[in-house]
């Protein structure tokens, strides 16, 4: 996708979610619209931090791991240090949770509420370094209106 897909992918997040007081309704619409929206992926959804875990927030894809453990595959990692990763070959990944054997590329944005990591936003793809820096920037913008608009409400 295009820097110009990615500012439409956020006004459409912004959209969907601004002014919708319910967590799991924002995050829902904004896993749908993101599996819906981005070419060659296979799972796109939320894990949310409870205490030293990733728990299974709303997602599109195959069934996925119901807890990750901080620091633990590449959302764990993510969550740990407070970074997105960008993975090109998940294979590659020490202590990679394969959830999906059909994916070999993945992305993971930490997600932030009151200054702290609250959770992930985690997206696989069938194809190898499907993920760019292009995607990367596209993405955290849209990482920062669920912040605002989803993280924060109830």
């Amino acid at each position: 996708m295009t820097e110009k897909d990615y500012k439409l992918l956020a006004r459409q997040t912004e959209a969907l979610t601004e002014g919708v007081p319910h967590r799991i309704s924002n995050l829902a619409n904004a896993a749908a619209l993101l599996y819906m929206t981005l070419p060659q992926i296979n799972w796109a959804g939320f894990y949310l931090l409870e205490g030293e875990q990733l728990i299974l927030g709303p997602f599109q894809g195959k069934p996925a791991c119901i807890e990750i453990a901080l620091g633990k595959g590449v959302c764990g990692t993510a969550a740990q240090r407070d970074e997105t990763i960008v993975v090109r070959n998940v294979h590659e990944f020490p202590g990679h949770i394969a959830c999906d054997g059909a994916s070999l590329s993945e992305i993971v944005i930490p997600l932030h509420q009151d200054g702290r990591v609250a959770g992930v936003l985690d997206i696989d793809s069938p194809a190898e370094a499907r993920f760019m820096e292009t995607d990367r920037a596209g993405l955290e913008a849209v990482a920062r209106i669920l912040e605002k608009n989803a993280l924060s409400a109830r």
